[in-house]
Formats: structure tokens, sequence, C-alpha cells
């Protein structure tokens, strides 16, 4: 099982561990009912390792390397950090040649050709496909209460979205999703959501609980730097609104649940095939879905929605950013591998660390094989390409320290970000937008924010908190608002 994670990164497992603990399964199965098991065949129940095994045998995958250890440097498969060994397949693809060999030199061939070329890639390969048909989602506001945020009068709905099951009645998958919005707003307001990690009882990572949103006012879990105004404080100071989707509502963050949530729902209970999503496309699924719901609600101006998450759920926001160019500007937080992390940099988290038992349920059955009988060399698509997917919409690219006091460490692998980052450069510049400016990887805390394509290390742990300010001020340029009646 490669589940191991360094010991600095450990909050993030101790969120899925409560998450499991509660039973937040990501859609629930049917109780107390009789159905007609004929037309709807019972869901299968598999454990993590059962259904990552079953998997492997679809694949005819009889071993997988296991992943890097980070904890034991006496392991054979120890983690590495020199940079000296880091890159045994030098060679990317190129982000702007088709598959016919012949260069993409307009807006136009990126568009209609390149771009749904990678997507293909990164579709049967990486994060698999989503359904052609995946059931329709009805959206209920369950409550609606007016309270303050610091010092701003603020409106939250908590709503639910029902999942269509009429195709399956055996499972039920319900999104939650809470929405501020600032009181006093005489317009429609963009609308930051965030991918927030649920602890149970109304307890969220960046809590927009009616009552508790000053909660985690803290420098290392969302907070602004030193403690100060929070997330969502600072986005509200600007006249923003903003959200939190829980994205293990409706689909688990772990193997056993992939023949539940939306995505065993689709699957009618029965496990996956070898290009079916797996969860950080669900998770981006159940955005747009929130999206869809934006569309309707006249606090909000849909055409101004940001995506924000970090670690999985940063990997998760570059996919939903990625994939629907409705969303406008993306926030993406410590990604490392499977996010804007480069697949072939072997330094830190790697490919065999996302094909063990824990991590394979983030990504499409056919991953696998790049942790056997394939490696990272053999991907026909790389990070890069993913991050070329947003432009030319505004992507800000955040991890924290590598070293130092309360750094997140390497494992993420900021210098394999800074070079996915810089590679994806050409289609942002191709696409008439400015990329990072520089293939030098910079100094912590030096903000590369002139261009649609941004960057910055804090010297923080792994967090986003400490680059809220500094996404804020170069979202000014991009995303346009009044601040609330009273505010200057």
């Amino acid at each position: 099982m490669n589940s191991i994670l360094p010991k600095n990164l450990c909050s993030g497992v101790f969120a899925l561990a409560v998450i499991g603990a509660l039973n937040l399964s990501g859609g629930r199965q049917a109780e107390g009912a009789s159905f007609d098991t004929n037309k709807w065949p019972a869901p299968v129940t598999l454990t993590t390792q059962q259904d990552h095994q079953m998997m492997m045998q679809l694949l005819h995958i009889t071993s997988l390397r296991p992943g890097a250890n980070p904890n034991d440097t006496n392991a054979p498969n120890t983690v590495n950090y020199d940079e000296s060994k880091a890159n045994p397949y030098p060679n990317l693809p190129d982000a702007l040649t088709l598959k016919n060999g012949k260069k993409v030199n307009t807006a136009k061939t990126w568009r209609k050709q390149r771009r749904p070329e990678i997507v293909e890639d990164f579709d049967r390969e990486v994060y698999g496909r989503v359904p052609k048909h995946v059931p329709m989602v009805k959206w209920e506001v369950t409550s609606v209460t007016k309270t303050n945020n610091g010092d701003v009068p603020i409106i939250t709905k908590q709503l639910t979205g029902h999942v269509d099951n009429s195709s399956y009645r055996l499972l039920y998958v319900d999104i939650e999703l809470t929405l501020t919005t600032p009181e006093n707003a005489t317009r429609p307001v963009p609308v930051m959501m965030e991918f927030g990690f649920n602890f149970g009882a109304g307890r969220f990572r960046g809590t927009n609980a009616p009552g508790g949103t000053n909660r985690f006012a803290r420098a290392n879990f969302g907070g602004g730097p030193g403690g100060g105004p929070t997330w969502q404080q600072q986005l509200l100071a600007k006249g923003w609104g903003y959200a939190i989707l829980v994205p293990t509502s409706f689909q688990a963050d772990n193997g056993a649940g992939l023949t539940k949530g939306i995505i065993g729902l689709c699957n009618k209970g029965q496990p996956r095939k070898a290009d079916d999503w797996g969860a950080l496309r669900a998770w981006a699924w159940g955005a747009s879905r929130a999206l869809d719901y934006f569309e309707t609600d006249k606090a909000v101006d849909a055409k101004q929605v940001g995506i924000e998450g970090l670690s999985r759920y940063g990997k998760a926001a570059l996919v939903t950013m990625a994939y629907d160019e409705r969303f406008a500007i993306g926030f993406i937080g410590s990604s490392g591998e499977g996010g804007a992390k480069l697949h072939r940099h072997v330094f830190g988290e790697l490919v065999e660390n996302l094909t063990g038992s824990g991590g394979y349920h983030w990504m499409g059955g056919n991953f696998l094989k790049y942790g056997g009988p394939l490696n990272a060399g053999d991907l026909s698509v790389d990070a890069h390409e993913l991050i070329a997917m947003c432009a030319p919409r505004p992507t800000f690219i955040s991890y924290g320290a590598a070293a130092g006091p309360g750094a997140e460490g390497k494992w993420v692998d900021q210098r394999g970000s800074f070079m996915a980052a810089v590679a994806a450069g050409p289609v942002f510049r191709l696409l008439g937008k400015k990329d990072l400016g520089t293939t030098e990887f910079p100094p912590v805390e030096t903000a590369l924010i002139d261009g649609e394509l941004a960057w910055r290390q804090h010297r923080g742990g792994h967090t986003t908190g400490p680059n809220w300010p500094t996404f804020l001020k170069w979202a000014d340029r991009y995303i346009k608002c009044q601040p609330p009646v009273g505010q200057p």
C-alpha cells in the first residue's frame, strides 16, 4: 500500500481519517426499501485493497513499483530529494505539436485541434472519462442565515444538490455546498469556491457555517499572515462572496467508495472500467454542478467564479480549472503529483505513489499502468499540459517553502511544479497572454504575478493562507467588483 506521506503533511491524512470515521462515504446505499434486484444489481462492496487488485487484474498487471518512502532513508524506495537525479525523462510532450507532427501556430488550431487531443489523452490515461450521461442535479436551498463575518454582514445559504438516481435506486448521492455573499451588495458578486475538508458536525476547513466564520483565523490554516483576516474576510473586504464545496459528500476519498458516490451511481454499483473517472475528475464534476447553481442565483456573478483548493483538493482545483472553461480564475494550492507537478520529475511524491492503493482512486484506472509495466516517461501528456488547458484564464500556482521553520517540505516538489508552469507558458503566449516571465526558479516569497500565469512560494507550511493577499492583489486585474456598501 503506497499511502505513505511525510509526517509534516499528516493533516491531510487526519482529515481523511476523520471523514472515514464519520462515514461520509460520498453517497449512501438505500436502506429499508425493497427494490427489484433483477432490474438493479446490488452494489458491490469492496475494500480498497480488493478494488485496487481488481483494477490491476483488469489491466493484466501482476506487480507495481512501490511509491517513494519519505520516512525511511534506508528503504530501497526512499524518496529522492536530489535534483541531479530528478530528470531521467528530460523530454516533455510538446503542448504545441499535433499528433500528426504539425506545429500549432494559431489560437484556432490550439482550440479546435490540439487542446482536444490533450483532453483525450488525460481522459484515457490519467484522470478517466466522465460518462456521457451523468444524472442531473436538482439544487435545494436548505437554510438561509444572516449573520456577520468580522464586520461584514453576510447571507449564508446551505445547499444540497440531489443527484437523480432514477436509473439506479440503490444509491443516493447528495452534494453539500454553502454559499456566502455580502448582505449589502447591490449587484451580483464574484465568488471564490473552495474544495473544503469536512470534519463533521458542521465543521469545515475554511468554514462558512453561520457564526463560525472566524474560527480558523490563524496563518497556517487558511488565515492571513500572522493570524490576520481569514481568506473569507479578505474576499468580503473586496466585495466578493465565497463558497465551500464538500467533495467527499458525493465521492469518497478512498478506493472502497468507488462503487458508491457519483462514480458508483453511474456504474450502477459495479466496479470501474479501465478508463472510468477517478475521484479527482468526480470532484471537478461536482464543482461544475455547483457553478450550474451559481448561474441561477441572482446574488452571484457567475461569469466571475473562481476555484481554489489545497493538497489533494489543489489537484482537484487544477483539474476543475482545466476541464471547465466557465471558471474565471484558479488558485491552485500545493497540488503536487497528480496536480501541477511534472510526472516526469522524479522528486518527492511520484506516479507510483498514486498508482498504489493509497492514491489510485484519485485517478482513472489506466493510470495504474504507469506504476507497473510503464513509467512516467511513457505518458503521452504531463502536468504542463494540464496547466496549459487553463489558458488563457488567469491561473495562480501556490506552494509553501521547501525548507526552513514551519515549511511544508519538499514532498510536493515545488520545483517540478514550477517547471510545469514554465512549460505551459508557450500556450498562454500563443493565446495572447503573459506567462511567468522567467525560467529561473525564484526565491521564496518572490511573486511572479505580471501575467495570467502566476507563481508564489510563501515561507509557511502546507496551506494557501499566506498567499491569499498576493493572489487577491493579482486577481484584481481580472475580477471586477465593487466593495460592499459602507466600505471604501
